[in-house]
């Protein structure tokens, strides 16, 4: 099926003059000062926040609504000697949280255990099983991450059994909250939390903050925690803003200097080696170098394939190894079930092309609703987001458990996918997620019902423009302002992520200067000039474009959209661009 091509928009510039001004006040160029307006950057103390975030920065935790009720029960376990249970989700988010939680008590509590549920045999969030469980083993206190904001039966079902809830979640309320003793979570409307985005352990760093804030411990020592808040966060695609970019700036900063045994077991399985680097006196120490990409792709998948294929109490087994041996061997465990994983992963997404490609009416359906008995569960929400990004309409991908269809659902830009699954409640069982991705259990006889529906509420509030994938580009720039100071001071703009995307920039009229070529699998290798006469331009990389090569090939002028990058080969390192996308006149 042929793709439609890509909408190029400009987002909107800065005043000029704006620009100039910060520009000489901060010594940078224009095109750097534009981006920082862009971000709501005005002045020099506000680009000092930016560039130079610090902990201190970071909100009161009892500005959350229920916080001091949650950490007066937890002191009051503890003093009583009660068995604390540590639940949650079995995803990255959930695992990284239940990881960070856990420590954070045991390093002064014994009677502290965690609980994942089973993703086939108890689904998600929380469940009876695991409250049986805890009432069988004497736990009287839970306390769920990333989970819990609507299990309001499974909460009272556990007052009857004398076992209190403290509920830390992010994901959207319903009408009613859960009869927990607290319920942490920044979206429930009478919060009036500065910041509604955290990551379910975001929402459990806060917890322990606060909690170490009442009881005279240190916040220094909670520092080693923040790496794990920086994986969910990444993981879990929140915005990277706010109190979330000063938790993945040190979060990063842990992960680089002094990873856990876990995290720097996965490290070594990928390759990822420390190097050289100075640090900010100039002295040169090893470290590693890892991005936001790095804890989404390399990490994430991994602690995520645990749940995925197996149990989600290995991801937790490994982030809380407590040497290198031990980690060794939790990360081998870790690593077959992510082969597992992508194995699976390419099977199933080749199926569902197959059902795609044969159906003559999805040409003009606004959504892709598939459905397998045969599907694994735990890889059908990497295949509902390979489906989006390849077809781009909101999209669903279902398979059978235990009697009932159940699915992950994502959704392109702008499209509130959450909303359209809430109009289609009454034919599902349990529901819940985001704007841009959501779980969803129905009834099998209801299926081809939910389907048709969902078609219906998607067509008639999805805007057209919305089901063509559109490539935001921050700024035009010539190549002839591409130097190393220039990129330096836009390294300094990371951590990248949702909310601040690494900057996408626009050159047009360029050209092959006779050096471009395919390599690889479809890919261009590019050299590229503003000039006719330049013999050798900028290099670049534009993955899956070597249709485009007969056209470049002919040393035509056309326009190009890129971010920049650092190519590191036999030992250079060179700034290349890396094309997201090739527009010809």
């Amino acid at each position: 099926m042929e793709i439609r091509e890509k909408r190029w928009t400009l987002k909107p510039q800065g005043n000029a003059r704006q620009a100039e001004l910060l520009a000489a006040d901060l010594r940078i160029s224009p095109v750097l000062a534009n981006l920082l307006l862009q971000r709501g950057i005005t002045n020099f103390e506000g680009a000092k926040k930016f560039f130079r975030p610090t902990l201190d920065e970071l909100y009161d935790p009892f500005l959350m609504k229920d916080m001091d009720l949650a950490v007066v029960r937890i002191k009051q376990a503890v003093d009583r000697g009660e068995h604390i249970m540590i639940y949650g989700d079995y995803d990255v988010d959930g695992t990284t949280a239940v990881a960070l939680v856990y420590s954070f008590i045991h390093s002064f509590y014994p009677n502290v255990d965690y609980y994942l549920p089973d993703r086939y045999k108890e689904g998600y969030g929380i469940s009876t099983q695991g409250i049986d469980f805890a009432a069988e083993k004497g736990f009287s206190l839970i306390i769920a991450l990333d989970c819990g904001i609507k299990s309001i039966d499974k909460v009272d079902y556990a007052k009857s059994k004398n076992i209190d809830f403290i509920i830390c979640d992010h994901h959207r309320p319903g009408d009613q909250l859960p009869a927990a003793v607290a319920v942490l979570d920044p979206k429930r409307s009478d919060d009036t939390y500065p910041f509604n985005e955290l990551s379910g352990c975001g929402i459990g760093f806060k917890l322990i903050q606060g909690y170490a804030a009442q009881n005279d411990i240190p916040f220094e020592k909670l520092h080693r925690y923040l790496d794990l808040v920086a994986i969910s966060t990444a993981a879990d695609i929140v915005p990277i803003v706010d109190e979330n970019r000063i938790l993945v700036h040190y979060g990063l900063h842990q992960l680089n200097t002094k990873p856990r045994h876990g995290v720097e077991a996965i490290l070594k399985l990928n390759n990822l080696q420390r190097t050289e680097q100075p640090d900010k006196d100039g002295n040169f120490t090893l470290r590693y170098n890892l991005s936001v990409s790095d804890l989404v792709f390399s990490i994430g998948p991994r602690i995520n394939a645990a749940g995925r294929i197996h149990d989600a109490r290995h991801a937790v087994d490994l982030l809380i190894s407590s040497n290198p041996a031990e980690a060794l061997a939790n990360s081998n465990r870790i690593n077959e079930h992510n082969t597992e994983r992508k194995s699976l992963d390419v099977k199933i997404t080749q199926e569902a092309h197959t059902i795609i490609e044969e159906d003559p009416l999805f040409i003009r359906k606004k959504t892709t609703v598939l459905f397998s008995s045969d599907w694994h569960k735990g890889v059908i929400g990497i295949v509902a987001s390979r489906l989006m990004e390849r077809y781009y309409r909101p999209t669903i991908i279902l398979t059978e458990s235990n009697g009932l269809a159940t699915g992950s659902a994502r959704s392109v830009k702008d499209f509130d996918i959450y909303n359209a699954i809430e109009s289609c409640s009454d034919l599902l069982e349990q529901f819940g997620g985001h704007m841009y991705a959501a779980g969803l259990t129905l009834k099998m006889e209801n299926l081809s019902a939910f389907t048709q529906r969902f078609e219906e509420v998607v067509e008639k509030t999805i805007e057209e423009r919305m089901l063509v994938q559109e490539v935001e580009i921050d700024a035009d720039l010539r190549f002839s302002e591409i130097n190393a100071s220039f990129y330096n001071i836009l390294k300094q703009f990371a951590p990248f992520g949702p909310g601040n995307m690494s900057p996408v920039f626009r050159t047009e009229n360029v050209r092959d200067t006779g050096l471009s070529r395919v390599v690889g699998n479809n890919h261009l290798k590019l050299n590229l000039a503003e000039d006719e006469n330049t013999r050798f331009g900028m290099d670049g990389i534009a993955f899956q474009m070597g249709q485009f090569y007969p056209f470049i090939s002919r040393r035509i002028p056309f326009d190009v959209c890129y971010i920049l990058e650092e190519n590191n080969f036999n030992g250079k390192t060179n700034l290349q661009l890396n094309i997201k996308d090739i527009k010809v006149q």
